[in-house]
């Protein structure tokens, strides 16, 4: 079953954002675009031509990536497991939204020149399961760009659970815990390795034409403190250019389906 639907740069949502219990479990959509989206924007085109073609955006949240890539393209299929975030979306102006699952998506074989999964896969019931109907429904040649959670960022950005109670924010160190603990306080959210990636996509019809890390657009602190920020922005995607990209926010792994 799908259980995405988190979009974007997660250290820019406000805790006013983070309070339903369905936002906890699917993720919570970028409502505002900012530099941090439109920084991935760039990211995905290296990897995509978006002009004309057909994408589909699995976990589209309320749209915000749809809306801002149909500058490149008159359709753009987008599933998404939250009704109410169709509708919302729907009511926005955005075409071509429907409600699905990751696991099974109603689409045929080869249908697609492009899949995007933007903060997804770390919410799904099924992760690899969530990888293979991606590249099912890609076209042979087509591309795959996935937006993951690194394990090794300071911050886990998706809050924890202290028993009952969910606290949101950006809590730091969790992501250093053992599996079994980390995953009692983050149940609602993986966090990958490279090695973790490599393993469900194993055996995929896909292959690795691109992996990094990269560091978040820190908007809100540019916002609140704009020389740090910029510091901040500045420091960290120089990092990306050294090992460091280790500690970055997410993984952007591009997986390109093979001819059968």
């Amino acid at each position: 079953m799908f259980r995405g639907g988190g979009e974007g740069d997660s250290v820019t949502n406000t805790a006013a954002q983070a309070t339903s219990l369905d936002q906890v479990v699917l993720g919570n959509p970028s409502y505002v675009w900012r530099f941090g989206q439109e920084r991935r924007l760039d990211m995905i085109r290296r990897y995509l031509a978006l002009e004309d073609a057909r994408i589909l955006d699995i976990g589209c949240g309320i749209g915000a990536y749809v809306r801002r890539l149909g500058d490149f393209r008159q359709h753009l299929p987008d599933d998404n497991l939250d009704l109410q975030r169709v509708q919302r979306g729907a009511m926005g102006g955005v075409d071509g939204l429907c409600a699905g699952v990751g696991e099974y998506l109603p689409f045929a074989d080869n249908s697609f020149d492009g899949v995007l999964l933007n903060e997804v896969i770390e919410h799904v019931t099924n992760d690899r399961d969530t990888l293979r109907e991606a590249l099912r429904v890609t076209k042979p040649g087509g591309r795959v760009v996935i937006f993951a959670p690194n394990r090794f960022y300071p911050f886990e950005t998706h809050g924890v659970y202290l028993g009952k109670r969910y606290v949101f924010g950006n809590i730091p160190l969790v992501n250093y815990l053992p599996d079994r603990l980390r995953d009692r306080l983050v149940p609602h959210a993986r966090a990958y390795t490279r090695a973790r990636l490599e393993r469900i996509s194993g055996g995929l019809p896909g292959r690795w034409v691109e992996w990094t890390v990269i560091y978040p657009g820190f908007d809100d602190v540019i916002e609140r403190k704009p020389a740090f920020g910029k510091v901040l922005r500045d420091v960290t995607y120089t990092l990306e250019q050294t090992w460091l990209k280790r500690l970055g926010l997410s993984h952007l792994l591009v997986l390109e389906k093979k001819s059968s």
